[in-house]
């Protein structure tokens, strides 16, 4: 390649990088918190453990609202006693361990609840995995193919959209990609004369041991992680497999605090049922091809737009993924290649066949879980095979293919937080606001904690409007008594029909008939709208009734 057409591509290169940065920073507070991210915030406040589910009688909601932000603490004891009960929250219920609640905890001392300052420490932490990136790239590839790896992964839009996501898996891809690349770092000072007289591996021991015990405490199927780290040993320096066994090792014995006390108390209040289904030999089989094809295809093509498309969308982008995968891996075998194609295929496929397997083997279906977020730990590798074959390009073709598939991933990812707004609850707030001190009922048929604590955290400042949450078999029975016991209570009802419940079916028709009759004995009908945002828990029909 000439030198200009390298110096052309490296600030295209450099340039996707400062816009993926960029997009994080704009879009800190583009959208509300989904269903997951507030339950995060709950968790991360410490008052996980006040949280109880809303009875058959109207509660004021802004009680709810108060649980998402740090309790009253007036000493230090105090601060200890809500760190306490962050951790009893986690034990109690919650899949994961400690390390994201606990960091964002902090996060929420240092800056606040607003989702900018909630979602800004993932950020953070996804240009941390965007600069491990290049080291790891440029450790395989050289400069070039660093800043092309760490480019693809800032403007991918599955992670775009995690990185702005309160939730553990932009973290995770920052460990997973500080651990790999501390170790090839290792493993170049052993096996390479040149670097044997750099200065002290200190620094790298510790961020493998660092790295590798904050992944497990961060996400436990990290651990699928570990198994790669260990395979990535046997590969490149096998004859000193004993010495990163013991920096491995090192990492796991500082997770045994969690793993004694914590991990007993979470398998007891564990549903691993979510997982499972009974299902006959093909029809498994079918589905775990699908979680694989589905999942390849949402890390690599479509991103959070899943969530908004058909499930074949899905399917179809991963046999594509599929296929371009297995394209470039024949490129570089055929180029000779081969300890850099096993490195990828390590990486990326790998522990993605290591998921299935053991799905294969417990009959669960963990791989596809979540739009494939269970699995976000193989993106860094999948990327990684696709640096490496377009680095290994000639000619125009290498600044080609990098520039199509950079343009395609910013395409995507900016259409998405363009085009997919997330606004609902700012809407019924904004209702509510019209009239502050009109007596006003919140009606909805979801008992669901995500729903109810939505609710609760977009709601206007010192309001009192009460919220009743019943399930949709439930809500005109209770509706009637309530207005019944006291018809002058409300002036005012918003009565909202969620599409997606979460812990119970959606209203029929007849049950929404039922809501319709109750109300119009006391209300009259002024405004229906329909909400909705970027995925099924977020479509609601909302109707204004006033007296």
């Amino acid at each position: 390649m000439s030198r200009g057409l390298h110096y052309k591509l490296e600030f295209v290169l450099l340039s996707a990088i400062a816009i993926a940065i960029i997009l994080r920073l704009l879009n800190l507070g583009n959208r509300e918190f989904w269903y997951d991210e507030v339950l995060s915030l709950l968790l991360s406040t410490g008052q996980k453990i006040a949280y109880h589910s809303p009875e058959d009688t109207p509660v004021v909601l802004s009680n709810y609202k108060s649980l998402l932000s740090l309790p009253a603490e007036s000493n230090l004891h105090n601060i200890f006693i809500t760190i306490r009960n962050l951790l009893r929250g986690i034990v109690g219920g919650e899949p994961h361990p400690p390390l994201f609640f606990l960091s964002q905890h902090l996060w929420l001392r240092l800056f606040g609840n607003s989702e900018a300052a909630m979602r800004s420490l993932g950020a953070l932490l996804s240009v941390g995995a965007l600069a491990s990136s290049y080291g790891l790239g440029k450790v395989l590839l050289g400069h070039r193919g660093g800043l092309l790896l760490a480019a693809l992964l800032g403007t991918n839009p599955y992670y775009l959209f995690h990185s702005l996501n309160v939730r553990m898996y932009a973290p995770l891809v920052f460990w997973t990609t500080l651990s790999a690349w501390a170790l090839l770092m290792l493993i170049g000072r052993s096996t390479s004369p040149l670097q044997k007289s750099e200065k002290s591996p200190i620094l790298w021991y510790i961020l493998l041991i660092v790295s590798v015990a904050a992944g497990l405490l961060t996400f436990y199927l990290f651990a699928y992680w570990l198994v790669v780290l260990f395979a990535l040993v046997i590969l490149l320096d096998r004859r000193k497999w004993w010495q990163y066994g013991l920096l491995l090792g090192a990492g796991v014995l500082l997770t045994i605090p969690w793993d004694i006390w914590g991990i007993p108390q979470e398998l007891r209040n564990a549903d691993f049922g979510r997982f499972g289904a009974k299902k006959g030999f093909l029809a498994a089989s079918w589905q775990h091809l699908q979680d694989v094809a589905q999942t390849l295809g949402i890390h690599l093509v479509l991103g959070d737009w899943v969530t908004s498309l058909p499930p074949l969308s899905a399917t179809v982008a991963g046999f594509l993924a599929t296929a371009l995968l297995f394209a470039g891996s024949l490129s570089l075998w055929r180029q000779g290649e081969r300890r850099l194609l096993a490195v990828a295929i390590l990486m990326g496929i790998f522990p993605l066949l290591l998921a299935l397997a053991t799905d294969i083997a417990s009959h669960k279906f963990t791989v596809g879980f979540g739009w494939g977020r269970s699995m976000i730990f193989i993106l860094p590798g999948c990327l990684l095979l696709l640096a490496a074959v377009i680095e290994r390009a000639t000619g125009q073709w290498q600044r080609l293919a990098a520039t199509v598939l950079l343009l395609l991933y910013l395409s995507i990812s900016i259409g998405d937080f363009s085009f997919r707004q997330r606004s609902m609850f700012h809407q019924v707030a904004n209702i509510i606001e019209q009239e502050p001190t009109t007596p006003t009922l919140i009606a909805i048929d979801s008992r669901a904690w995500g729903h109810v604590m939505r609710l609760a955290y977009y709601l206007p400042a010192n309001s009192t409007v009460m919220l009743l949450s019943q399930e949709s078999t439930q809500l005109a029975q209770t509706l009637q008594k309530i207005l019944t016991a006291d018809p002058t209570q409300y002036r005012r009802l918003i009565w909202l029909d969620s599409a997606a419940p979460i812990w119970s079916p959606p209203s029929t028709d007849a049950e929404r008939q039922q809501v319709r009759q109750v109300l119009q004995s006391s209300f009259q009908l002024t405004k229906t709208q329909f909400l909705s945002g970027t995925m099924d828990l977020d479509r609601f029909t909302l109707n204004l009734y006033n007296k």
